[in-house]
């Protein structure tokens, strides 16, 4: 387990296969993924294979990141940065098991991360996209210093571009 940051209250790690159940099972709840264009993924088995071929930190460096609590151990879900060579820029992102919602953790995890995008990877811009209907993560973007730039689309779907310079 490589631990990447630490938090007043999570550890973000690279994910791996040991995650598949959490993974797969955060995927399930319609509400995690209702603004993503994600599907849920059709077993734990397919989760295991999604991890196993994942190669952001290889291919860039840094990726999504698993976030587990402190105190418990728990897995509650991800954040970390994502490398999309097509637009040549970096995305903040985050997704949590629905009971950790509202409780600072998508704050929380996406300062750390923002941080160490800037300070340790020296990017000089990240970005963060949603779906306008999206409120809670527009609020997290913002929350952390993102700033709108531009409407655009997302799976065919209106969606925001908000983004920070270093």
């Amino acid at each position: 387990m490589k631990c990447i940051l630490e938090t007043n209250r999570l550890i973000l790690r690279e994910l791996n296969i040991t995650d598949a159940s959490s993974f797969y099972q955060l995927n399930l709840n319609p509400k995690n993924i209702q603004y993503t264009g994600d599907k849920p993924f059709d077993s734990i088995e397919d989760a295991k294979i999604f991890l196993e071929n994942y190669k952001d930190y290889v291919d860039n460096g840094y990726g999504r990141w698993a976030c587990i609590t402190k105190d418990t151990n728990t897995f509650i879900g991800w954040c970390g940065l994502k490398y999309d060579k097509n637009q040549n820029e970096t995305d903040i992102g985050f997704r949590f098991f629905e009971e950790y919602w509202n409780k600072g953790f998508a704050t929380e995890s996406a300062t750390a991360c923002l941080n160490y995008g800037f300070n340790k990877l020296a990017l000089s811009r990240i970005v963060g996209k949603a779906m306008v209907e999206n409120k809670a993560s527009i609020k997290v973007l913002e929350k952390i210093g993102l700033s709108f730039e531009k409407n655009i689309l997302m799976d065919e779907k209106a969606a925001v571009l908000y983004a920070i310079n270093k």
